[in-house]
């Protein structure tokens, strides 16, 4: 069993697209939807403890809970029950993606837990069981744990790897209140209309990823669920908007919202763009990041980090 903490850094996403089926029995929406891993990252300790714990700093620190609905802290949990380990562990989150965002932050705190708990304890565990514990909590779990680019299907946890060529430069468009994910659905089915019973991800949309053409990518961005996001939230119509002005690509809500991803070119026209969304003052925060980057890995032991 390692002695030093462990130190592990996983990334925040958007999605290129989300395509979302008719509701099953259930109630769940089956989808498809290509995942993207940005250079927004949650990084993670885990150290020996008696008992389970977590800590957080960083952007959005305040709006996290501490107590036994964290994610991290519910993997944590995840893994002992599935091991049998009854080792503790304290965990600190130094945040970077924004809370409540439609960005995966409080799924990559549960995908680094459960990498960092599983080193931190000599649990021995493959990515692929990680995987599958991680979709025990959340949809956007394991694609945090595989990172890149990837189509998801199912209700998302269910993946595939994406053939990506390049990078891709974003501005993100942050907004100061989230927007709940079950009440832009039932606004979704509110809305009716014809819903396929099994979503599919545009081949045109693939084909653009193959290619590593940023212009073509632009032209396959969408989100089902960004008409109704709108309606909910007029002002994201500004954000959508002021980045058109700009010169984005394109833009398009990412998962249920309310962030706003705009494509550029390059990191000079990203900086370009960034700049004309701060000014039109229609986003609590406007972020720079690049994409794809990995999935969560371990940095190393404390020790062993700069």
């Amino acid at each position: 069993m390692s002695t030093a903490p462990v130190a592990v850094r996983a990334p925040g996403k958007i999605n290129l697209a989300l395509r979302v089926g008719a509701p099953d029995d259930d109630g769940y929406h089956p989808l498809a939807t290509v995942f993207q891993a940005v250079s927004l990252h949650e990084d993670l300790i885990a150290d020996h403890a008696s008992g389970l714990s977590v800590t957080v700093e960083g952007r959005d620190a305040d709006r996290v809970p501490t107590d036994d609905s964290n994610l991290a802290l519910r993997a944590a949990r995840l893994l002992q029950e599935h091991t049998g380990i009854t080792d503790g562990a304290h965990l600190h989150i130094v945040k970077q993606v924004p809370v409540a965002g439609g960005m995966g932050g409080g799924s990559a705190d549960a995908a680094a837990a459960l990498l960092a708990c599983d080193q931190l304890w000599d649990a021995g565990l493959s990515r692929e069981e990680l995987i599958l514990l991680g979709r025990r909590l959340g949809a956007d779990v394991p694609f945090a744990l595989t990172g890149l680019t990837a189509v998801g299907s199912g209700r998302g946890d269910v993946l595939t790897s994406a053939m990506a060529q390049g990078g891709y430069h974003w501005v993100l468009a942050v907004q100061d209140e989230g927007l709940s994910t079950p009440r832009v659905f039932a606004a979704f089915d509110d809305a009716g209309g014809t819903r396929a019973a099994e979503p599919h991800v545009d081949d045109g949309l693939m084909a653009a990823l193959r290619s590593g053409d940023p212009h073509e990518l632009a032209r396959h961005l969408v989100n089902d669920l960004e008409d109704v996001a709108v309606d909910l939230r007029p002002e994201l119509g500004d954000v959508l908007a002021a980045a058109d002005r700009a010169g984005a690509l394109a833009a398009v809500l990412s998962g249920s919202g309310p962030t706003v991803a705009a494509l550029a070119l390059d990191e000079e026209h990203a900086e370009s763009v960034a700049a004309v969304v701060r000014e039109a003052e229609v986003a609590r925060e406007v972020l720079v990041a690049t994409g794809p980057v990995p999935g969560a890995r371990v940095l190393g032991h404390v020790h062993d980090v700069a």
